[in-house]
């Protein structure tokens, strides 16, 4: 029976689960985040542009203009953020759909440039949205040296002939902006790059930790069964040849060939005795960090009477619906939870939508699937409960805790 200091500490595992890994729940958030910053910073050019006009004296109504292109001009910016959201390697650098945010940034760069004087922020828009275009590494950064060189060679010729003589007191905030800029984008995408790399590891580390552990279990059971397999033929076919005319030794052979049978049948026993060993606790807490390697959110909670628990029957189901939840889930979190029912058992496991759900299709239909789950629970004298709410998915495993007979 599991102590209380044992409960508290499955409590504490599942408030280290929700703080640890409240960043890969969702890289959808870190998107929206690295996305934001960007728009922000290009909502403070607009800004500080409208704002050399007005300090320039210029009139109300170029600057609203100003002002309007400049807004147009950054939400024509989203299109390639989103295409980079979901950008690929084999991807081309540029596409025909980016050809309308280079126009509006030419035009708005235009209206700044002719309206201010200053040309670094009629060059910022234009190399903006070239800076959102699927460089390859490497070559953005050259790139980002390149147009950051480009404008502080145009901001010093501005300088010279512009502002050199300007009573106005906004253009140096303007135009560090501008100058700026192409950095500070490069640099939030070379961020999210990094994150995405972390995610697609982490995915991958589960993945293999899954497999690797079918394949540790398909190497017992191939050295286990092979090598009786291999003994019985081999005893089978001398007892053929000899029956004939020599029946005692052949019965000798088939008597061995018997034995060797029940060696392969108690070898499997002892095998699947062995996984079936594992406390249920720890089969929950082996779920949680196979979960949290596949960059979920995860944890579990559990009876203090767990291991009381028929293990030969929730270990296996345990671990089926952890892999489904690898395999089908929608990645961001999981919860899990093994406590006691009337006279018998409950487990459950509950995550965001996709997780589990194509196990039920007819193409997956056996028994790493709900069908074999349900059988499994079944052969228990249990049942299985397949619940879809909203965005949230659950399987409910009940069973009578042994000796117990069946409702």
């Amino acid at each position: 029976m599991s102590s209380p200091p044992e409960h508290a500490a499955t409590v504490s595992a599942a408030a280290e689960a929700r703080g640890s890994l409240r960043l890969t729940r969702s890289i959808s958030a870190t998107w929206t985040f690295t996305a934001t910053s960007i728009l922000i910073f290009e909502l403070l050019m607009v800004f500080f542009t409208v704002a050399v006009l007005v300090d320039g004296g210029s009139g109300g109504a170029a600057a609203a203009g100003v002002g309007a292109a400049g807004l147009l001009w950054t939400a024509a910016t989203l299109l390639p953020l989103l295409d980079y959201r979901h950008r690929t390697d084999a991807a081309p650098i540029m596409s025909v759909r980016h050809l309308a945010p280079l126009l509006m940034a030419a035009i708005y760069g235009l209206a700044a440039g002719m309206g201010t004087g200053i040309w670094v922020l009629a060059a910022v828009p234009v190399i903006q949205i070239i800076m959102l275009l699927n460089w390859p590494p490497g070559v953005r950064l050259r790139v980002v040296l390149a147009a950051t060189g480009l404008l502080v060679a145009v901001a010093a010729i501005d300088f010279r002939l512009t502002l050199a003589d300007s009573s106005g007191t906004v253009w140096p905030q303007a135009i560090l902006v501008g100058v700026a800029l192409p950095a500070i984008t490069v640099s939030s995408l070379w961020w999210w790059d990094v994150l995405v790399t972390l995610d697609r590891a982490r995915g991958s580390e589960a993945r293999l930790a899954a497999t690797q552990e079918r394949l540790r279990l398909a190497t017992d059971v191939h050295d286990l069964q092979g090598h009786h397999l291999q003994v019985i033929a081999l005893q089978l076919e001398l007892a053929e040849r000899l029956m004939p005319h020599d029946p005692e030794t052949g019965m000798e052979h088939l008597r061995a060939a018997r034995a060797s049978v029940a060696g392969a049948s108690q070898g499997t026993r002892d095998l699947a005795a062995r996984f079936r060993s594992v406390p249920l606790r720890d089969e929950m807490a082996n779920a949680v960090d196979l979960l949290r390697a596949g960059g979920h959110q995860a944890e579990f909670t559990t009876d203090p009477d767990t291991s009381l628990a028929p293990a030969s029957v929730l270990g296996p189901v345990i671990r089926e619906t952890t892999t489904n939840v690898l395999r089908h889930g929608g990645g961001r979190w999981a919860q899990l939870s093994l406590s006691r029912a009337d006279e018998g058992w409950r487990y459950q496991i509950s995550n965001d939508v996709g997780a589990v759900v194509s196990c039920g299709d007819a193409s997956d239909r056996d028994a790493s699937g709900l069908d074999g789950i349900a059988l499994r629970a079944a052969g228990a004298g249990g049942e299985l409960e397949v619940r879809r709410e909203d965005e949230t998915f659950t399987v409910v495993v009940t069973v009578p805790a042994p000796g117990k007979d069946s409702k």
